[in-house]
């Protein structure tokens, strides 16, 4: 029933418009965190080579020091629970769509070997009103390009959050996002079983009080270490001895 609202939200395309420059005249834009988008952490040899890549999540916007953003707390995750060496690169970027992901960031990123590559994108394409056909080109075309560029790693993506959740949200545009954003996630699942990637099930947002930043749309230190501990055994599930 769900999937049959998504053309009458175009007939709340008007609501959208007023609502959601309301929310940006109100929210202060926050910037992605300070500190280091790469790093090695010691341990035992094999070492996992982790690619956060997408949007201003990956980018740990939200929070004042990179150390405690998405990438750098799975990767301690990861280090804890298997012993090894991880060794990570988040490659996030504000407002990205998974088109300019595809056309602007994949092609400049070097052929490194990475085992494991975790997506957190299409947010944007929701927020910027992308039809599901654009999504499934855009995003479909990112994991064609993924499986091109690094035919063994594993790929997980973290669907789009709820929207309701957000405090920043207005309830009305809200609810007409998360119609859009559940039909987004159908089409993203769809395309990762189809393309070798593995679909994340949705974070779980409990207290968004905590959960969120400042600015109610970010996550907070304390939202990026649930969203790492939600996904780390669904990046780790296809290693044989994990702590």
């Amino acid at each position: 029933m769900q999937r049959f609202l998504v053309p009458l939200t175009w007939l709340a395309f008007p609501v959208y418009v007023w609502q959601g420059l309301g929310v940006r005249r109100r929210t202060t834009r926050m910037l992605p965190a300070q500190g280091p988008v790469m790093h090695e952490i010691p341990g035992q040899a094999p070492a996992i080579s982790l690619l956060m890549l997408g949007d201003s999540s990956a980018a740990s916007v939200g929070i004042g020091n990179s150390e405690y953003g998405l990438a750098a707390q799975l990767a301690k995750l990861i280090s804890q629970r298997t012993g090894r060496a991880v060794r990570w690169r988040a490659a996030g970027f504000n407002s990205a769509t998974s088109g300019q992901i595809r056309d602007h960031v994949l092609p400049n990123l070097s052929a490194d070997p990475w085992t494991h590559i975790v997506l957190a994108i299409g947010t944007n394409d929701t927020k910027n009103f992308h039809s599901v056909r654009r999504f499934k080109s855009d995003f479909g075309g990112l994991l064609y390009a993924l499986r091109a560029k690094w035919p063994e790693a594993r790929v997980v993506w973290s669907p789009v959050l709820e929207f309701t959740r957000a405090p920043a949200m207005p309830p009305l545009l809200g609810k007409i996002l998360e119609i859009r954003a559940a039909e987004m996630n159908r089409m993203g699942e769809r395309l990762c079983l189809e393309r070798g990637a593995v679909p994340a099930p949705r974070l779980p947002i409990t207290d968004a009080e905590a959960g969120f930043a400042s600015d109610g749309f970010h996550a907070s230190e304390a939202g990026y270490r649930a969203w790492a501990e939600h996904l780390v055994g669904l990046v780790l599930a296809d290693e044989p001895h994990v702590a």
